[in-house]
């Protein structure tokens, strides 16, 4: 069986692995032997895959491309998962998992299961000895997450239930160390999560996508005793590396001396002049020698940093000056949201 949670370097039958295509084309793809998989390079023969590396080319049948087969993890899997719901991407994941303090052997709830994108992230966060609780009220939804669980080998750390916990609650027979909100109401839910939470610095995030259900959770949580309330919007934009040309000025001929002027130039020396003239003759000698290997030496540097240009740009003719720059991307994955982050402390007198 194919884990999120382990290490694997041969591709096995039946294992699931992340197509990658391009830089922005990817699909997960489940090696079945004798089935054969199309790609706008050719096509790929799952018998020919398994036995190979993840990570290495696969070339087609056609042999005019290749593609490779990388080995899943949550981050991957965010990428390429189906989408029954909207989901969490890197940004909003890696914050989440650090305000939450989730680490190997913790507990923690989730209410909002989706498509499960933070599901695998936290799992693999609390291994071996931690257990995420999620909870889903979408029958269909709950059912499907179910299986990509067990399929990907989180089974024994991830216990999904169908349940619509803003009526019902957690499972009262639970203690958590976090637990994370991504409901239309939490503020409905924070109650609940009061229960299940630990008293001695239990951690509890929402997100919510609008600010008006920010407000209402942040006055329910306040009127509960929790404390150390944070939002936080944590927003990605990626840049792209290309290169940027820009003329060259065309500054024209040097100007020639004009004859008044080098009749000025010749009038002015002296016999002294000549002498020094003839004595400075060998060393001109080894200066020109001097200045030809500083040429040879320029012409190959220079022939160096052009080989080091892309090939689109050494073909062409007339080349300009060439700079690396950074350029934003146009369309940037992932949608915004809040997160509400708070702690539970139960002081005694």
């Amino acid at each position: 069986m194919m884990s999120f949670l382990g290490h694997k370097k041969i591709i096995d039958d039946q294992d699931l692995g992340i197509l990658y295509i391009s830089h922005n084309n990817m699909e997960p793809l489940k090696v079945c032997r004798g089935q054969v998989t199309q790609t706008k390079y050719g096509a790929i023969r799952h018998s020919d895959v398994i036995g190979k590396k993840f990570g290495c080319r696969i070339m087609t049948t056609n042999g005019k491309g290749w593609v490779v087969l990388l080995q899943p993890t949550p981050e991957l899997w965010t990428l390429t998962l189906p989408h029954r719901t909207q989901i969490l991407y890197f940004a909003d994941i890696s914050l989440i998992t650090l305000k939450l303090d989730l680490k190997p052997g913790s507990r923690v709830a989730e209410a909002g299961t989706g498509s499960g994108s933070l599901s695998h992230a936290i799992a693999r966060t609390i291994v071996p000895t931690g257990h995420l609780y999620t909870y889903e009220f979408h029958e269909q939804r709950a059912k499907q997450a179910r299986e990509e669980f067990e399929s990907h080998g989180l089974s024994k750390v991830v216990t999904l239930s169908h349940r619509d916990v803003i009526k019902d609650g957690f499972d009262d027979s639970i203690t958590v160390d976090a637990v994370f909100l991504d409901l239309p109401s939490p503020w409905l839910v924070v109650p609940h999560a009061k229960k299940v939470l630990t008293s001695s610095g239990g951690r509890i995030c929402s997100f919510s996508p609008c600010i008006e259900q920010v407000q209402k959770t942040c006055t329910a949580l306040s009127e509960l005793g929790f404390s150390e309330l944070e939002t936080v919007e944590c927003l990605l934009r990626p840049f792209d590396v290309k290169y940027s040309s820009l003329p060259e000025p065309d500054l024209g001929v040097p100007a020639k001396k004009t004859d008044s002027e080098t009749e000025d130039s010749d009038n002015g020396k002296t016999e002294g002049n000549t002498k020094a003239t003839k004595e400075c003759h060998s060393s001109d000698k080894f200066q020109n020698e001097g200045e030809a290997d500083d040429d040879e030496i320029a012409a190959k540097r220079a022939k160096l940093e052009e080989n080091a240009l892309p090939k689109c740009i050494q073909r062409r003719k007339n080349p300009q000056s060439y700079s690396r720059c950074v350029v934003p991307q146009r369309e940037i994955t992932g949608h915004t949201g809040y997160l509400t982050f708070a702690s539970l402390y139960e002081f005694k007198t």
